[in-house]
């Protein structure tokens, strides 16, 4: 195996970062599927391999050896959708002449329902955090989490200008770095001003050098996506609720609770920063369940 591989797929990142404005973490998801690929090629020969010996027997070959390591479906669906993007990619500059994984077509994803907290066990979670420096920007989070849908990364990503509490709404950047206003309620307002008058100023008196991230940890540098986690999980354990509960369990609830209360499923895409509508329609699934699940539990002739 040559360096003009590991030189096209520098290249290829490159490309997709600068136009297709691709999120860093599916930059990073794809070098890794392509890198375990190069691996492949690199365990089949002893000398250089070709970018035209590539075909398509080749590519169900490498498909068969996903499913063989009992890969997931979905994590087997990204290894080959990177590898198609990357084999077009080298169409668009001449390097092979056919894309040999175009027509391979990867086991069907099992459709996994979102998981949710109902109102009761969101309204226990979100009076948790006590009124102290740390509980208050906890309460600030928790409530952006909820009563906004945000992902954990345009939650940490956000900064003091993204914020505008008088019209009660927030802009953030959501995946491909494409922006969205969200609006936010009462609540959430409430807790980040409770949380910027009173604990926000006291840990970035902790940090010499001043940040403008809105959420802080106990250092007073910008929070991290991890951090965040272990915030929630702290709260979660005190709960006596048998889910497992993520920053996104909060984001499903959100939408899920958005669909229940009679919002439209454009408004709630729009809200949620989804590209496609098909991403969106699970919650209506989820929905409908609900409403069958309360039918045959409350009807005296279900």
């Amino acid at each position: 195996m040559n360096d003009d591989w590991q030189i096209r797929l520098t290249q290829y990142l490159e490309y997709i970062q600068g136009t297709k404005n691709v999120s860093p973490h599916t930059v990073s998801n794809y070098r890794r599927d392509i890198e375990q690929f190069l691996e492949f090629l690199r365990r089949l020969s002893t000398g250089d391999f070709m970018f035209n010996a590539v075909d398509v027997l080749l590519a169900r070959r490498y498909l068969a050896s996903l499913v063989g390591k009992d890969y997931s479906r979905k994590t087997i669906a990204r290894n080959i959708a990177a590898l198609r993007s990357f084999f077009r990619y080298l169409c668009r500059v001449q390097v092979v002449d056919s894309n040999p994984f175009v027509g391979i077509r990867t086991p069907k994803l099992e459709r996994r329902l979102p998981q949710f907290l109902d109102v009761p066990e969101l309204d226990d979670l979100l009076k948790l955090p006590p009124a102290t420096v740390l509980g208050r920007r906890d309460s600030a989070l928790l409530e952006l989490l909820y009563g906004a849908g945000v992902r954990v990364s345009e939650l940490v990503g956000l900064s003091l200008q993204n914020i505008d509490l008088s019209e009660q709404y927030i802009l953030v950047f959501g995946k491909g770095s494409k922006e969205r206003i969200i609006p936010i309620g009462r609540l959430a307002v409430k807790a980040i001003s409770s949380y910027l008058q009173e604990s926000r100023p006291v840990l970035l008196r902790k940090q010499p050098e001043k940040t403008d991230a809105l959420f802080l940890n106990h250092t007073g540098t910008p929070l991290s996506d991890r951090s965040v986690r272990r915030i929630l999980d702290k709260y979660v354990t005190r709960l006596a609720v048998h889910k497992r509960v993520t920053p996104h369990t909060l984001r499903h609830s959100f939408a899920t609770h958005l669909l229940d209360n009679g919002a439209d499923l454009r408004s709630v895409q729009e809200l949620l920063g989804h590209v496609s509508l098909k991403t969106t329609q699970v919650y209506t699934h989820v929905s409908s369940e609900r409403l069958v699940s309360v039918y045959r539990n409350a009807h005296p002739r279900a």
